[in-house]
């Protein structure tokens, strides 16, 4: 409020100033002594300066106003647990840990010795939390991601592949902040622009400013795109391999709706990442997530948190959110309800007033996760590791991966 104050009071003043430098320009424009109008001239002179100097001031001062209301997040959805991720409450546990009856390995070591990741050749290239899939991994990644854009789009989404580069504004409508001190988004010097960390920044912005019609909603997409992220003060057990990397491949769900239809969505969404988990015979827990952790876009998330052996622990695969008409607001998504007006009950055309729609994201596939889960909880003994049957004609039929020598 300190800050909108000062920012009202400084428009105020160069309101003022404007004013009396028209009224300069306005008395300049009849007869007047050589003496009165240089007067009018140094007069006209110093308020053009003051009202330099003071507009930018106003400008970098909006800015910073700006930058603060992009910081405030959604309102929350009142059955949403209130306090840190701790308190995030479970809503399904979906099968049962995979036994072993010998030591397991995790996805690191599994790639290693079936040679399908090449951390250090990248490290060289790239840095540190990169890396390059090879042999059976890139074929994985392949049938991964096509059994995954099949199963979804046979549900009625749209398939995409989006723009990996997108305007810092929509980054910001969206409800990211790439200037943020740990920010995770990467920004590209010297221009407006950033790298996407999720395909739903650029799916939110195919209908940006636009008025729909209503019987052209819900909007179902399903995205498929590369992602880039800074993983901005990453640490501990869960950074090793593929768990945290700086760029991945990602299917995304992406739905626009009217208001009192999001919550519905939400839930075929939790549905659909649910079936795709249960196909691959992935054990998993979905949680209703707390207030700290929604982050600022969501009214309501789910997060689908995977048995990894390697790791010994549950860790997420995939997140679904309630975004309702927080992105909508900025980025300018309206409809138009398609009922008649009460004055003209017979036209075709709607009279009412537009409306925000809602909008709803969700992970169908993290690529690198989804690696992670099958190599720890398929591998067996001799070091092989099974392919789960509904992935298997995306593999060119190959029903398991073992190490051949080259």
């Amino acid at each position: 409020m300190e800050l909108y104050e000062k920012m009202l009071a400084l428009q105020k003043e160069v309101e003022r100033l404007r004013g009396e430098r028209n009224a300069v320009a306005n008395k300049m424009k009849g007869k007047l002594d050589p003496s009165e109008r240089q007067k009018l001239i140094e007069e006209g002179k110093n308020l053009k300066d003051e009202l330099a100097v003071l507009e930018e001031d106003l400008l970098k001062l909006t800015d910073e106003l700006q930058q603060e209301a992009l910081s405030i997040p959604n309102m929350t959805h009142p059955d949403v647990p209130i306090g840190g991720e701790d308190c995030s409450a479970l809503r399904k546990m979906v099968g049962s840990k995979h036994e072993f009856s010998f030591p397991v390995r995790d996805h690191f070591q599994l790639g290693k010795e079936l040679d399908l990741f090449d951390f250090d050749a990248a490290a060289e290239v790239s840095g540190s939390k990169f890396y390059y899939l090879k042999n059976a991994a890139v074929i994985l990644e392949m049938a991964l991601v096509n059994w995954t854009l099949s199963e979804v789009t046979r549900r009625g989404f749209t398939p995409l592949t989006t723009p990996e580069i997108v305007r810092t504004s929509v980054i910001e409508k969206c409800g990211f902040q790439p200037r943020a001190e740990n920010t995770q988004i990467y920004s590209i010097e010297g221009t407006d622009q950033c790298l996407i960390s999720t395909a739903e920044i650029p799916v939110g912005g195919i209908h940006m400013d636009s008025i729909l019609s209503e019987s052209s909603l819900p909007l179902k997409y399903v995205a498929y795109s590369h992602c880039f992220r800074t993983e901005a003060s990453a640490a501990g057990a869960a950074t090793r391999g593929l768990y945290r990397v700086h760029q991945f491949s990602k299917v995304e769900m992406f739905i626009l709706c009217r208001p009192e239809d999001s919550e519905k969505y939400l839930e075929e969404l939790i549905g659909i990442e649910e079936g795709l988990f249960a196909s691959l015979g992935l054990h998993f827990k979905t949680l209703d997530m707390a207030s700290a952790d929604l982050g600022a876009p969501a009214f309501r998330k789910f997060d689908i948190e995977a048995w990894m052996p390697g790791l010994a622990r549950y860790c997420e695969i995939s997140s679904a959110s309630n975004c309702t008409d927080y992105q909508s607001r900025r980025l300018g998504i309206r409809y138009r309800p398609s009922e008649p007006s009460a004055t003209n009950p017979t036209k075709g055309k709607s009279n009412a007033a537009t409306q925000f729609v809602h909008t709803l994201n969700a992970t169908a596939c993290a690529v690198p996760r989804m690696i992670i889960c099958l190599l720890e909880n398929y591998q067996q003994e001799d070091g092989s590791v099974i392919i789960p049957e509904p992935l298997r004609p995306y593999m060119g039929g190959v029903e398991r991966i073992t190490y051949i020598p080259r």
